[in-house]
């Protein structure tokens, strides 16, 4: 017999228990830990100043990323990978003051605490704060772009959440 074929099943071996020594992947590249389900909860707003529809489309954006980049499915509750939050910072601060001391821009800053429960490896579980901001026109009227920028606020705040639970980072 020759040795090309040991050397390719000594290789595969190999392969397996390299790989499996890592935990469990889905094709995307988010550790998912063997889990099937998420659940991610209506975030909560304990800031005065952030809107229901806000708090909705932020936590949509949890939703859908993680949808779109793992191969697990969404469930009402009780998912074995929970997600719950709360919106804790919604402020918006003049930037770029001009000579005349007037802002050309405001930042409008949104701030999420996420609790994320993984109940098929509790360690890498977690409590954090993230926070992203976007620069609108002080021309502007934060009602007029709110939506826009919410959309791109949370979309990348679910990417930092994304990266934090599944991507393992």
């Amino acid at each position: 017999m020759s040795a090309v074929p040991h050397f390719r099943w000594a290789a595969l071996v190999a392969l397996a228990l390299c790989s499996g020594s890592c935990g469990v992947y889905s094709p995307y590249g988010a550790q998912t830990s063997g889990a099937s389900t998420y659940s991610v909860a209506a975030f909560e707003m304990l800031t005065p100043l952030a809107t229901a529809s806000s708090a909705l489309a932020l936590t949509e954006a949890v939703r859908d990323r993680i949808q779109r980049q793992s191969t697990l499915r969404l469930v009402d509750e009780a998912g074995e990978l929970q997600f719950t939050g709360e919106i804790i910072t919604w402020e918006v601060t003049p930037v770029n003051v001009q000579g005349d001391e007037t802002a050309a821009s405001n930042r409008l800053t949104i701030g999420l605490s996420i609790h994320y429960e993984n109940t098929k490896d509790p360690e890498l579980g977690f409590d954090r704060n993230f926070s992203r901001f976007a620069d609108y026109s002080s021309d502007l009227d934060l009602l007029q772009v709110e939506d826009a920028l919410v959309e791109d606020i949370g979309a990348q705040l679910s990417q930092d959440i994304f990266n934090a639970s599944l991507g393992n980072w």
